[in-house]
C-alpha cells in the first residue's frame, strides 16, 4: 500500500476526510506522517484522533515559506516515514523547488476555486466579492508558485444569492473532501500521467 504524508496549518478537515477514507478502505493509502508548521494546530489533535504519527516542526522566520533548515527537516521526516506522495491540506507556505525536487509531480494541493480563478488566500471570499455564479475547488500539482501547477481535478459549487463568505466555504468545502479523496485514489491507484501542464488520467 503506498504511503502519503500531510501537510497541514489549521483545522484539518481536509486530512479528516483522507483519513476516514483511508480508515474505511475507499482509498487505498496508508497515512504514514503528518507534519504541521502550527504549534497546536487542530490538525495535530486529529491526527491523534485517527492514530496517524505527527508532530509540530518549527518553521523558521519567514512568513509565507519555510527556512531552507526547516524545510530540509520536514523532507528529513517525510522520506524517513517511506512517504511517497505529500498532500497539503491547509497548508499556508509555499514550497521551494528542491523540496519539490525531492517528491517529483508528487505533491498535491487542494484550493478553494476553480484555478486559475481567485487563487491565494480566501478565495470563496474572492468569488463572493466578483460575483461569479459558480466556484468551486482544484486539486493540483504543486509548483514554487502560488496555486499555479498542473490541474489534477475540479469540483463545481454554486454561489446562492443569499451566501455569506461562511456558507460559501462550507458548500466549498463538501465538495473539498470528496473530490480530494478521488484524486489521491486515482494516484493510489497508478491511473494518473502527467505531460507537460496536462494531467491525463487513464
Amino acid at each position: 500500500m503506498k504511503k502519503i504524508g500531510i501537510l497541514g496549518s489549521g483545522k484539518g478537515s481536509n486530512f479528516e476526510a483522507l483519513a476516514e477514507a483511508a480508515r474505511e478502505g475507499w482509498l487505498p493509502v496508508k497515512i504514514a506522517l503528518l507534519l504541521s508548521d502550527v504549534p497546536g494546530a487542530g490538525i495535530l489533535d486529529l491526527a491523534a484522533k485517527h492514530k496517524v504519527p505527527a508532530d509540530y516542526i518549527p518553521p523558521g522566520p519567514f512568513r509565507t515559506k519555510l527556512s531552507p533548515e526547516a524545510e530540509a527537516e520536514y523532507v528529513k521526516r517525510l522520506k524517513d516515514a517511506g512517504v511517497e506522495l505529500v498532500a497539503l491540506a491547509g497548508f499556508m507556505r509555499l514550497l521551494s523547488q528542491p523540496f519539490l525536487d525531492e517528491f517529483p509531480n508528487a505533491v498535491v494541493n487542494i484550493h478553494p476555486s476553480l484555478l486559475p480563478a481567485f487563487p491565494g488566500l480566501e478565495s470563496w471570499k474572492q468569488a463572493l466579492d466578483y460575483g461569479v455564479r459558480f466556484t468551486g475547488c482544484t486539486v493540483h500539482l504543486v509548483t514554487p508558485e502560488m496555486d499555479a501547477g498542473p490541474i489534477i481535478g475540479q469540483a463545481l459549487a454554486p454561489v446562492l444569492p443569499n451566501d455569506t463568505p461562511d456558507t460559501l466555504h462550507a458548500r466549498i468545502q463538501v465538495q473539498e473532501h470528496k473530490l480530494y479523496v478521488e484524486c489521491l485514489k486515482l494516484w493510489a491507484e497508478g491511473r494518473l500521467r502527467i505531460e507537460g501542464r496536462r494531467v491525463v488520467v487513464s
